[in-house]
């Protein structure tokens, strides 16, 4: 799984110059076989741009000389990019010592993702120790010439691209390509096994075989999905109502304004309803515009989810969005069907921007 920023259509939430992501494809291979015949794929370009970094003073292509280096494009509300992520810092911590820097590069989807407090505040909530730099205007995104959050390119001592890869999955292959070049650079005694996943909450590895519901953006410009009786009123508020839903379809109830890349909640007591058919089911959410919390409930074909809450509700489906981040409320134990999911939002101002799935 992960998310792609399209070349032909221009974001205006990030940079001018800047591309809008789009649906992902089915399946990305990795561009090499085998990690022992490595290719060049090109050279480290520079890291200038970033904005600011954290953990770290700024970091040179010139500096990193004689390091492998890993980098990890990544934003802190992608489902993908979050479940990579226990591999990636579990790499930095194993491999520090054989001279492994990795660099996570920070690149928004979301414009709340470009303020540098909510990206501190989750580089210290996800516990990310090694050096992030914040791309909030894609200068090293472009450079890379990079298209995929989460994308991993895995750098010789040379400054030389040997490898890369996109998406989720593919990690033990990843680690090999990092223990090789290591060993290439002179590594010697690299510790023993493979990085195994332990992650839990939405980091947790997804269920491939269950998942046939897609990431379904909720503003206006990338859409789909809708099923709200009557048009939808853009950039205004206008009051929805819910009816009968196919698999993959969402609607609105109550009154609410459709806005480019979030819908905001007018009023208290209106909901979100969405047929799925995942294990997991997670939602991007921000509090109102004055940060004012926003209390909610989540029902699963009516009823309180029980034992198949999510990380961030509980078993009466009860829960607050306190922060903008990617929340999880259903994480289903027993059989997996197409379900009616539905989030009703007892204070008015929400901020909601997409589903993800897992």
């Amino acid at each position: 799984m992960l998310d792609r920023l399209a070349p032909t259509r221009t974001q205006a939430l990030a940079h001018a110059d800047a591309q809008q992501p789009t649906a992902p494809p089915a399946a990305i291979k990795t561009s090499t076989a085998q990690s022992q015949a490595l290719p060049i794929e090109g050279m480290l370009p520079p890291l200038d741009g970033a904005v600011q970094w954290l953990n770290s003073p700024p970091l040179t292509a010139a500096a990193l000389k004689g390091k492998v280096v890993l980098v990890d494009f990544w934003t802190y509300s992608c489902i993908n990019c979050l479940r990579a992520l226990p591999y990636v810092k579990a790499w930095a911590d194993k491999y520090r010592a054989a001279g492994l820097v990795v660099i996570g590069v920070h690149a928004p989807e979301f414009a709340f993702e470009k303020d540098i407090g909510n990206v501190r505040r989750a580089v210290a909530e996800l516990k990310i120790d090694y050096p992030v730099a914040i791309d909030n205007n894609y200068a090293i995104w472009r450079a890379f010439g990079n298209e995929y959050w989460p994308a991993h390119y895995f750098i010789d001592a040379q400054g030389n691209i040997r490898h890369h890869h996109f998406g989720e999955g593919n990690y033990q292959e990843s680690e090999q390509v990092i223990r090789d070049l290591l060993t290439q650079a002179g590594a010697r005694n690299l510790p023993g096994g493979f990085v195994t996943d332990t992650a839990t909450g939405a980091q947790a590895a997804p269920d491939m075989n269950a998942m046939e519901s897609p990431e379904t953006y909720l503003g206006y410009e990338k859409a789909h999905g809708f099923a709200s009786p009557g048009e939808p009123v853009a950039d205004a508020p206008h009051r929805y109502a819910a009816g009968p839903l196919d698999l993959n379809q969402w609607a609105l109830t109550g009154t609410w304004t459709l806005g480019a890349e979030h819908t905001d909640l007018d009023h208290a007591g209106g909901s979100i309803v969405y047929r799925f058919h995942a294990r997991d089911l997670h939602l991007v959410l921000g509090p109102a515009a004055d940060g004012h919390p926003v209390r909610f409930r989540v029902t699963v074909d009516g009823a309180a989810p029980g034992a198949n809450h999510g990380a961030d509700v509980d078993a009466n489906g009860d829960g607050v969005v306190t922060e903008q981040r990617l929340y999880q409320l259903v994480r289903q134990h027993g059989e997996i069907a197409d379900r009616t999911f539905e989030i009703r939002f007892l204070d008015p101002g929400v901020r909601a921007y997409s589903f993800t799935f897992g």
